[in-house]
């Protein structure tokens, strides 16, 4: 038993430094501080350097730099640091809700909204198959994706609200889009032009494409090629978190353009 509790002892202390390491860059992400540790970093390099070379005198400066660099970080840093250990505290740090759950709920809530006072709309959500050869015409946006966002583009007499929206790494990637329209023999001709345009989506790529019915306020999603009709948002936010599992990779250099509906 001991020697077991031997064995395990570095895996587990390894595994703590790792946590404590993540905790930190969560806590700096997006921070002043992110500028400050690279520049110790360097600061550490240069003595590591001088040490090796013989540098007493370049050593003797930085030694000095560090001594008084810690006490200045944390006093320079003290919002930072308190907002931290607020957050430690707070249950939600451990159990934060992912990026895609918010866009799921800006979604559903935003169609909600549209859908009481019976505004169409039309958004899709990609997934693995991306949807920047649809919005080559489209206007781009690269915003947040949010509730109020999505209400105000689909704003009736205003030019964007007959387009369509793509979301795109979480984002608001383009809006006025037009989607290509099914062929399916086996759609109903009562069907307007938005689900026509989301059920063809569906059927070219794996997006999916949540629509607002302008005549009747009713919601339905297509994806995977099928159109499911008369739900409620409840039926709309189980079904997005099921099917919506977007890409985590960010495609660098690329524009984040979506595609179009009418």
């Amino acid at each position: 038993m001991v020697s077991l509790l031997s064995f395990l002892k570095p895996f587990v202390e390894i595994a703590i430094i790792w946590f404590i390491l993540y905790i930190i860059i969560l806590f700096i992400r997006g921070t002043r501080a992110v500028q400050v540790l690279a520049g110790m970093g360097v600061l550490i390099l240069a003595s590591f350097l001088a040490q090796r070379l013989g540098l007493d005198a370049i050593n003797w400066v930085l030694t000095k730099v560090f001594a008084f660099g810690a006490v200045a970080f944390l006093i320079l840093f003290q919002p930072e640091l308190r907002k931290g250990l607020a957050r430690i505290g707070q249950r939600q740090f451990f159990w934060e809700r992912t990026q895609a759950s918010r866009t799921v709920d800006a979604v559903v809530k935003a169609v909600g909204e549209l859908s009481r006072k019976k505004i169409g709309a039309l958004i899709a959500l990609e997934r693995t198959i991306g949807l920047r050869s649809f919005a080559e015409d489209a206007i781009p946006l690269d915003a947040a994706v949010t509730q109020e966002l999505l209400e105000t583009i689909f704003m009736p007499n205003t030019p964007l609200h007959d387009g369509g929206v793509v979301i795109q790494e979480e984002r608001v990637a383009a809006c006025g889009c037009l989607f290509p329209l099914t062929q399916s023999e086996s759609v109903l001709s009562t069907l307007g032009t938005r689900h026509r345009a989301a059920l063809g989506l569906a059927e070219e790529t794996d997006a999916i494409c949540v629509v607002v019915s302008e005549e009747t306020g009713t919601l339905s999603v297509a994806v995977d090629g099928r159109l499911m009709r008369d739900l409620d948002p409840a039926k709309v936010r189980e079904l997005l978190n099921q099917f919506y599992r977007p890409t985590r990779e960010v495609k660098k250099g690329i524009r984040p353009l979506g595609a179009a509906s009418a």
